[in-house]
């Protein structure tokens, strides 16, 4: 990577990052420089507009994509710790304007250079983690986006192999929504809470001492209900362990 020009990568920090876990920002601009690019945090920036596009507010999904494209037209490309946010950028917006003959080439313009985090350190920088230990035993979730939209499985696997001592475990259903879904765990609290009491009990079963995965609502969601059950699983979004950031679990600070 020494002999390539520097990308410069515009950080989509998303909603849940900038107002619950700060740190998964900053582990992530640690690792996207680490892995020689140049990254900036466009101030513009403000949600993907998923929670409205899954509400069917159009007129404020259109508002929020068009401002998110124009912050980051700029870049060479869009990176966000979240398959949810990034596949929503990736796989919505050009359908958002497919009929629009200025935004349309825009918006797919942008979703060609849109990239969950650990797989655009994976495919594109090739970036293997340097120096990284971390003596637990883990295990991972897929998230619904991620897996589904834009093909993250095996990428954080790579990463996670590198880390000196980390011992990763299967999970049973790792590939199985965990139940918050955005708007979903609001309007089918009931139906929510049985597919993450699910999941809780396949994390706890695995073993492991941490529960890791790419984006943090899914881990917000997951690690309340071990919480509520009394679980001593610790939970970290992979970012975080692989920038070795990783000290205060998710909940831990509540």
């Amino acid at each position: 990577m020494d002999n390539q020009p520097r990308p410069r990568v515009g950080l989509f920090v998303t909603c849940l990052v900038d107002s619950m876990r700060p740190n998964i920002g900053f582990a992530a601009i640690a690792l996207l420089e680490a892995a020689g690019c140049e990254v900036v945090v466009p101030q513009r920036q403000t949600c993907c507009g998923q929670p409205a596009f899954n509400s069917g507010a159009d007129e404020a999904t259109v508002a929020i994509a068009r401002q998110t494209i124009e912050a980051f037209e700029p870049f060479d490309y869009l990176v966000a710790p979240s398959g949810s946010c990034g596949g929503m950028i990736k796989s919505h917006y050009p359908e958002l304007f497919a009929k629009d003959p200025v935004w349309g080439p825009r918006a797919k313009a942008l979703a060609g250079r849109t990239y969950e985090l650990l797989s655009f350190l994976v495919d594109v920088r090739g970036f293997k983690p340097q120096n990284v230990a971390c003596k637990a035993s883990a295990t991972y979730h897929d998230s619904c986006s991620g897996l589904r939209e834009l093909g993250v499985k095996a990428q954080p696997r790579k990463l996670l192999a590198a880390v000196e001592g980390l011992e990763m475990r299967p999970l049973e259903g790792d590939e199985t929504c965990c139940g918050f879904g955005g708007t979903f765990c609001v309007k089918y609290s009931n139906i929510s809470n049985s597919i993450v009491g699910e999941k809780a009990e396949n994390v706890v079963a695995s073993g492991a001492d941490l529960l890791l995965g790419g984006d943090l609502g899914c881990l917000m969601n997951m690690a309340g209900k071990l919480h509520r059950e009394g679980a001593k699983t610790r939970v970290f979004h992979a970012a975080e362990i692989l920038a070795n950031m990783a000290s205060t679990a998710i909940g831990e600070d509540v």
